[in-house]
């Protein structure tokens, strides 16, 4: 029996990339050594490190004017070191707060006696569509406004289509949407992205940031590993960077060329998202919990209406090779995962699966 995973992260990867991760685990062609003994010094991690970030450029079509960072402590400890880098002008940042992962942005920051204004909140409807910037939103009062771009948890987005529009500086979370459709790099002065749900495996980040604005960079009041400017002169290796990482992310990198990048990858995705969001708007079962163009295309949150028969069902579901079902402990019900590597016959058998569910349970609501 065919099994999906459907986690929101650590995440499901090509099988493609999981076959040639096991040959080089014992002996990398490249290196005559396996990929996990490889130093950070040598001339094979020096050609990994360049090709990927080459291969980031040519994907997200990114001008000669914007960086490429590999950072380690996933999206989390960019929370702090974005605002620790670069809100050091007005000493304040502006914050659309769409869901877990913004608001915790916002709390990071205040820890690092940045104030974090939280300048629209969709929080009291329990992050169920996007907020948008006020009228009256002045960009020159804060150093950054801080998005997420697609919300993990609660299943939503900020496509590029509907982008909040700033003459500030624009700061993007893309943890989980990163490659998995496009967006103009030029509307953004810095876009971060941990690894483990699109990219590869937890352990290392890609931060992509402008140069002008890399320049404004607090250099004085930082130490040496928050500095974006210690990771660029040392080609992300000021210390021993996550190598294993670094190759797996590479070989994602390369599985999403040879797929088509990301147009293919997008067109895809839509295919995926368009099949499951039909079967749940017509169903009179199962509910989707975001409705029209604020729907993430990666992670797709619905329910029964009953906590315990979610429950139940998303348990049930092992059984049928579908695992990770269970929405976020905050929102509860279901999340199904889509991401660049969830092929289309894992929808599919979601919905089958659901079908029977549905028979089975008809009348426990």
């Amino acid at each position: 029996m065919q099994s999906y995973n459907f986690s929101a992260g650590p995440a499901v990867m090509p099988s493609e990339v999981l076959a040639q991760i096991q040959a080089d685990l014992a002996q990398s062609q490249k290196g005559h050594m396996s990929i996990l003994e490889i130093s950070h010094r040598s001339l094979t991690f020096d050609k990994i490190v360049d090709q990927a970030k080459d291969r980031l450029r040519e994907l997200m079509n990114l001008p000669q004017d914007y960086e490429v960072l590999f950072v380690q402590g996933g999206g989390s400890l960019q929370f702090e070191m974005v605002p620790l880098n670069f809100a050091n002008q007005k000493h304040q940042i502006a914050v659309l707060d769409s869901g877990n992962f913004a608001h915790k942005a916002a709390q990071a920051a205040q820890a690092e006696g940045v104030s974090a204004k939280i300048v629209a909140s969709s929080r009291d409807e329990k992050y169920r569509y996007l907020p948008q910037l006020p009228a009256d939103f002045s960009a020159p009062a804060y150093d950054y406004l801080h998005i997420t771009t697609n919300n993990t948890i609660e299943g939503t987005c900020y496509h590029q289509s509907n982008l909040p529009q700033t003459t500030g500086p624009l700061v993007a979370d893309m943890s989980s949407n990163i490659l998995a459709e496009p967006y103009d790099v030029r509307n953004f002065d810095l876009i971060f992205a941990g690894a483990q749900k699109n990219l590869g495996p937890a352990g290392v980040t890609v931060v992509i940031v402008k140069k002008s604005w890399l320049a404004q960079q607090n250099v004085t009041k930082v130490g040496p590993m928050m500095r974006y400017q210690s990771y660029l002169d040392k080609n992300s290796m000021y210390n021993t960077p996550p190598v294993f990482n670094i190759y797996a992310l590479n070989l994602v990198l390369g599985w999403v060329q040879d797929q088509g990048g990301v147009p293919a990858m997008y067109a895809a995705n839509q295919k995926k998202a368009q099949l499951l969001y039909d079967y749940l708007d017509q169903s009179d079962f199962y509910h989707p919990l975001v409705t029209g163009a604020d729907r993430s295309l990666t992670n797709v949150v619905f329910s029964t209406g009953n906590d315990q028969l979610d429950q139940t069902i998303a348990q049930q579901a092992q059984e049928y090779g579908l695992y990770n079902l269970a929405g976020h402990r905050s929102v509860g019900g279901f999340r199904a995962s889509l991401y660049n590597a969830q092929p289309l016959a894992a929808v599919t058998a979601l919905i089958d699966y659901l079908d029977k569910a549905q028979k089975e349970h008809q009348n426990e609501r």
